[in-house]
């Protein structure tokens, strides 16, 4: 269960990250506007929410960096993905229960040219939630659990492997030194031409 506890962490704030950074380039809300425009304004989810390919590239760091992780630091990476995929999901929930003309101000000055807060609330006549905005609140899931799953089982999880160490105990050399262990020595730290 450990192996998979490691696994299913990593690999579900991974995916929620990965999923939110895709649904960021998606349409998010449709836009219809008062000047006669026939089609409406197409507004992604970065647009929609600014932070959104931000913490959705924090959180698939996060999962990269939780695989080799230390203990101490399982725990950080664990409240960071919470943190992540809850603020996430309360700025998705917002949207989806009251998406307003600010939501889509960005957007609306780019295609429109015209700034202003009261002079796009009183330009924007309807929005339109997509698809993607709800389905998106799985990606936030997805990292709140794998971020809960990391801080409960995080102490359980085996250590990276020597790979990722730079500890030096139990290496001996016997014999004449190589240019592969005169390199190792030089990578752990120490002076080669001293163990002649």
């Amino acid at each position: 269960m450990t192996k998979r506890a490691r696994l299913l962490s990593v690999l579900g704030i991974l995916a929620g990250g990965l999923f939110g950074l895709i649904a960021s380039t998606q349409t998010w809300l449709d836009a219809t506007i008062n000047d006669g425009a026939a089609e409406p304004i197409h507004v992604a989810g970065a647009d929609a929410i600014a932070l959104m390919a931000p913490l959705s590239l924090a959180a698939i760091a996060a999962a990269i960096t939780l695989a080799i992780a230390g203990v101490a630091f399982r725990y950080v990476l664990g409240a960071l993905a919470v943190i992540i995929g809850a603020a996430m999901l309360v700025m998705n929930v917002r949207l989806i229960t009251g998406a307003s003309a600010r939501d889509v101000a960005a957007a609306v000055t780019e295609a429109t040219g015209i700034a202003g807060d009261s002079a796009i609330i009183a330009m924007v006549t309807e929005l339109t939630l997509t698809p993607g905005v709800t389905v998106t609140v799985v990606a936030w899931l997805l990292i709140i659990a794998g971020g809960l799953l990391t801080l409960v089982t995080a102490k359980s999880w085996a250590a990276s492997g020597k790979k990722y160490r730079t500890s030096t105990a139990g290496i001996t050399h016997t014999g004449p030194l190589d240019k592969i262990d005169s390199w190792d020595d030089l990578s752990r730290g120490e002076d080669p031409t001293q163990s002649v």
